[in-house]
């Protein structure tokens, strides 16, 4: 098992930070012809968050990127990851999980809404012309770590060790040790009707209680729905960094679930489980108020995967340069 301690693992990205007060999300997709600028872009990105943030170390802005199945043999000459697919479209009997476009997924963390602005904004600059914008988020801490709906959200994340080994992979797929793969979906909340229920029902419904956040007995609820274990009995986890976005002018209000995993299958069985059921239970009762309008599905390469990007077209350069000169050789004989 990988944890944030094995020398073995390639240095993965910043997908293990610790959770932030602000976020922006960036999901792209690449426009043809643009593969050379979007693969410099990647290779520079991690110089490019320095560059960023090296006047504020208290702001902790990181950022993440990560590559849509569709977009990964554009982009990477070479394997792919032994998981990487397209997002699972769901439709279940009440309610539907939404498959949509994206090549590029840019998760941009911070303390400091500016800084996840100023990083965004230097990140499309490069990138103006290549790419076409899916969707973009900007995320907020909420009180106390809640979401829109008033509950504490990310309780049961797993930390140290457990974190590495539920999100980075290891030498079942050693090519890409140290990436890990993320499923991002919008949610947007009926809040006037989620609003008109008791603080008893609400708290049925999610399985936890408002005021305090411990878990309460709630079948059905969204906190066992999202309780998935493996052969073995033990809980398998993932790591949310899920955010609150909204509008108060507009009435517009939702949760940006984000879900790190070492396998994207736990991700999934914890999706079906809410949207097509699970057991006596049609599906997660939390749909009834929040719908899914978008799902996207990413591979999050190691670091230094990143920055190898841009040796393609140098190789590719040179190749054609040699063939170029083969020719001409061949006509000055």
């Amino acid at each position: 098992m990988p944890s944030d301690e094995d020398p073995t693992l390639s240095e993965p990205q910043p997908v293990l930070s610790p959770l932030t007060t602000a976020a922006l999300f960036l999901v792209l997709t690449v426009d043809p012809g643009g593969e050379p600028v979007v693969r410099e872009l990647l290779a520079d990105l991690a110089g490019l968050q320095r560059s960023v943030g090296f006047g504020h170390p208290q702001g902790r802005l990181s950022v993440v990127a990560g590559i849509g199945s569709e977009a990964w043999d554009r982009l990477v000459d070479g394997p792919r990851p032994a998981e990487l697919h397209p997002f699972e479209e769901l439709r279940g009997a009440r309610h539907h999980a939404p498959a949509t476009p994206g090549d590029l997924l840019f998760h941009i963390r911070a303390g400091r809404q500016d800084l996840c602005f100023a990083l965004g904004s230097e990140i499309m600059n490069r990138l103006r012309g290549a790419v076409s914008v899916a969707d973009e988020v900007t995320g907020f801490s909420y009180l106390d770590m809640r979401d829109l709906l008033g509950f504490v959200d990310g309780t049961e994340n797993p930390v140290g060790r457990a974190a590495a080994a539920a999100v980075l992979i290891g030498d079942e797929d050693p090519e890409f040790a140290g990436g890990s793969y993320v499923i991002v979906q919008k949610y947007l909340h009926d809040l006037d009707a989620w609003n008109r229920l008791t603080v008893e029902q609400q708290e049925q419904i999610i399985g936890r209680s408002k005021l305090t956040n411990v878990e309460i007995d709630a079948p059905g609820s969204h906190v066992e729905l999202n309780t998935i274990t493996g052969p073995d009995g033990a809980e398998r986890k993932i790591l949310r960094d899920n955010m609150p976005f909204g509008s108060p002018g507009s009435g517009q209000f939702g949760t940006y679930y984000i879900g790190y995993a070492r396998t994207p299958s736990v991700t999934e069985e914890m999706l079906r489980h809410m949207f097509l059921g699970d057991g006596p239970f049609s599906h997660d009762r939390i749909l009834d108020f929040s719908t899914a309008v978008t799902g996207t599905l990413f591979f999050v390469p190691p670091a230094a995967f990143l920055e190898d990007l841009a040796d393609q077209d140098e190789q590719t350069a040179s190749a054609a340069a040699q063939g170029s000169l083969g020719i001409g050789d061949l006509k000055h004989r």
